[in-house]
């Protein structure tokens, strides 16, 4: 009797989990042509890079969509270059995503701090992810540092991990 109880439990909640899903992907679109290829070209960079992890589950795990669904309404996220839905696998990219980023290198950054969001992080470690391993991507001050998308992130950065922008004497110090 337990077991079917259980059985019955777990049963509704993977039927709410799915409409829920169905229902962020329904209230939603997807990406155009030319936005997809923008998205895979960045999901190359990158695997070639060295984040084969975070580019497999943006390929394989992630839907794309380019409108918000009815929770990121919701939830309003009026400053941001994407937001996850998480742990239902989707992002929706914000025209921002597609305007701002000067290259494929910083749609790669926007994508790989999502990716964050994708395997379970909250934006604080998200952003401290991203500012950590930025270098690995050739996301540096010296060729981005006055792009939007840098500046962006890195005022997001420091004021949810201060601690990345806290320098002594003898310490090398990320701008």
């Amino acid at each position: 009797m337990v077991v079917i109880r259980l059985g019955a439990v777990a049963g509704a909640v993977v039927a709410v989990l799915f409409g829920w899903w169905a229902s962020l992907l329904a209230t939603s679109e997807g990406l155009n042509v030319d936005q997809r290829a923008l998205v895979d070209d960045a999901i190359a960079l990158l695997d070639d890079r060295g984040f084969a992890r975070q580019a497999f589950v943006l390929r394989h795990f992630t839907s794309f969509r380019s409108t918000d669904n009815w929770w990121n309404l919701y939830n309003d996220h009026y400053q941001a270059y994407a937001a996850t839905n998480f742990p239902f696998e989707i992002v929706t990219l914000y025209p921002w995503f597609f305007e701002l980023p000067q290259d494929d290198v910083e749609r790669a950054v926007v994508l790989l701090h999502e990716s964050h969001h994708l395997l379970g992080a909250d934006e604080a470690k998200a952003l401290r992810e991203v500012w950590r391993e930025k270098d690995e991507l050739g996301w540096t001050a010296n060729v981005y540092g006055r792009s939007k998308v840098w500046k962006n992130t890195r005022e997001w950065t420091e004021y949810s991990a201060p601690e990345l922008f806290s320098c002594q004497e003898d310490d090398d110090c990320d701008p």
